[in-house]
C-alpha cells in the first residue's frame, strides 16, 4: 500500500532543503525597501512619488524599532495549525498599536516642507479622524471593502498596518505556521501576495517566493504554477521589450490575471514593494491585453479608469 504524501512531506525528503516561509525583518525589510525608492526614482516619470514613499518607508523604520505589538495567543496558534488557516486573518481587528504607528507617520509626513497641497490634505484629514473612524477605515482596507473616495488614504493606512503586521510577523514561529489552502494567500495574515520574488543566494537561492503586501512574509510556490489560481497550464512571463528584465509580468490563460515577478538573478538589489511600484509602465502595458492584476500594491491608490499602453510592445520572456 502506498501512502499518499502530504505537503511538505515531498520537500522534507529532498537532501537540499530550503526554507518553506522567509519571516520578515523589520530591522532592516524597510531600510532596504526606502534606498530601493530612492534608486528607482531617478529620473523616473512619478519621481516625486517614489520619493515621497522613500520618506515614508523611513518613518516606517522609525516605527518599526518602537512598536510594541502583543504576541499570538498560542490557542490562536494552536487553531490555525488544526484548521490550515493563517494565524492571524487581515480582516480581523489589527493589533492597537497599529493607531499609535499611524499617528507617528502622520507627525512625520506633515513635517515635510515640501510635501505636495493634495497630500498634505490627505493627511491632515486622517490626523483629524478619531480611533473609531480609523479602525473602520482600516477594516474597510483590510477587507478589500473601501469605497472610491477612500482610496486616498490607502498608502498611510497601509503603512501603518505595514510596520504593526511585519513586527507579529517577525516574531512568529516557522514551524508553527500552518500550510493554508489556497496557497496563494500568505499563510500569517492571509493577505494577497503583491509579486513573486525570484531568490538569490542563500538556502533560498534559485527558489520562488510570493512576498506578502501586508506582512511581508514570504511562503515558497513552485514556479510552474499560476501564483493566483494555481493552474499549471497557460502560464507565461511577458515583459516590455527593452525594459527592466528583472520584472516581468506572469500571466494566466486560466484566470486571466497577471502578477509581477522580480528576479534577484537579474538584478540582486530588487525590492518586492518599491520594484512593483517602480515598473508601473508594466501595468499600463498590461492594461491593454485580456489579464487584470490579480493584486494590488497597498502603498498605491489608483483613481478609477483604465490606462493605456497603446503604445507599447510585449514580448515573451
Amino acid at each position: 500500500m502506498q501512502r499518499i504524501l502530504q505537503p511538505g512531506e515531498i520537500e522534507s525528503l529532498d537532501r537540499i532543503e530550503f526554507p518553506r516561509l522567509r519571516l520578515p525583518q523589520p530591522g532592516t525589510l524597510f531600510t532596504e525597501r526606502a534606498a530601493r525608492l530612492r534608486q528607482k526614482a531617478d529620473g523616473h516619470p512619478i519621481a516625486d512619488y517614489l520619493r515621497f514613499l522613500a520618506h515614508l518607508v523611513d518613518l516606517q523604520a522609525q516605527a518599526a524599532a518602537t512598536v510594541a505589538t502583543q504576541p499570538v495567543p498560542e490557542a490562536v496558534i494552536a487553531q490555525s495549525l488544526d484548521h490550515g488557516m493563517p494565524v492571524l486573518p487581515a480582516p480581523l481587528r489589527p493589533d492597537p498599536a497599529w493607531l499609535g504607528v499611524l499617528r507617528q507617520l502622520l507627525a512625520g509626513v506633515l513635517a515635510l516642507q515640501d510635501l505636495p497641497q493634495a497630500l498634505r490634505q490627505n493627511a491632515q484629514a486622517l490626523a483629524a479622524r478619531g480611533d473609531a473612524e480609523l479602525e473602520a477605515l482600516a477594516q474597510a482596507f483590510l477587507g478589500d471593502q473601501a469605497t472610491p473616495a477612500e482610496l486616498a488614504a490607502q498608502p498611510l493606512v497601509m503603512a501603518a498596518l505595514q510596520v504593526v503586521y511585519a513586527d507579529i510577523a517577525s516574531r512568529l514561529d516557522t514551524q508553527r505556521i500552518a500550510y493554508v489552502d489556497p496557497a496563494s494567500v500568505c499563510p500569517v495574515c492571509g493577505s494577497a501576495p503583491v509579486v513573486s520574488v525570484l531568490r538569490l543566494g542563500g538556502e533560498a537561492g534559485g527558489h520562488r517566493y510570493l512576498h506578502c503586501g501586508l506582512c511581508a512574509t514570504e511562503w515558497h510556490m513552485v514556479r510552474v504554477k499560476c501564483s493566483h489560481c494555481e493552474s499549471t497550464k497557460g502560464v507565461r512571463y511577458q515583459g516590455i521589450e527593452g525594459g527592466d528584465p528583472a520584472v516581468l509580468a506572469e500571466t494566466c490563460d486560466s484566470c486571466h490575471t497577471y502578477r509581477k515577478q522580480v528576479n534577484q538573478e537579474k538584478d540582486p538589489l530588487v525590492e518586492p514593494l518599491a520594484d512593483d511600484l517602480a515598473s508601473l509602465t508594466l501595468d499600463l502595458l498590461m492594461a491593454d491585453t485580456a489579464y487584470a492584476r490579480a493584486s494590488g500594491n497597498p502603498l498605491l491608490a489608483l483613481a478609477s479608469g483604465e490606462p493605456s499602453g497603446e503604445d507599447l510592445d510585449t514580448q515573451d520572456a
